[in-house]
């Protein structure tokens, strides 16, 4: 990519129906925190502010990561690949927890021989209390 040049230049959204995956990992461990979507509007956001935005696809709006939860996402590096389609987000996840049910991360049950699952953490905070919903 050419200095200056609009990062998002790099990204097809159009594959996507105008989204693009998102990972966000933890910088500090490497762990995954959570998968998202972003659209041409939230990658600006994120890119512009240094905190993430995503493409709420339930909700059908722009969503700012910790808007009702406090749990922010700061940017430490933006990685896209190669095929355009996926956002990389290196991030320190601000509040603890990154999941909407109150964990850390959103993969917290782990697939155990024979098809069982197992919760591998526990909530940081309720999120009924948090959302209210």
């Amino acid at each position: 990519m050419a200095p200056n040049s609009d990062p998002k230049q790099q990204l097809d959204f159009q594959k996507g129906n105008g989204l693009v995956t998102a990972i966000a990992q933890d910088d500090a461990t490497g762990d995954i925190m959570m998968v998202a979507f972003m659209n041409e509007q939230a990658f600006d956001l994120t890119v512009e502010t240094g905190e993430v935005h995503y493409w709420s696809r339930s909700r059908n709006k722009l969503w700012y990561k910790g808007e009702e939860s406090g749990n922010t996402q700061q940017v430490k590096s933006m990685y896209i690949d190669c095929d355009g389609d996926v956002v990389l987000l290196k991030i320190e996840q601000k509040g603890g927890a990154a999941c909407h049910t109150g964990r850390r991360s959103c993969f917290f049950r782990k697939l155990e021989e024979g098809g069982d699952y197992e919760v591998v953490s526990e909530p940081l905070f309720d999120p009924k209390e948090v959302y209210k919903k």
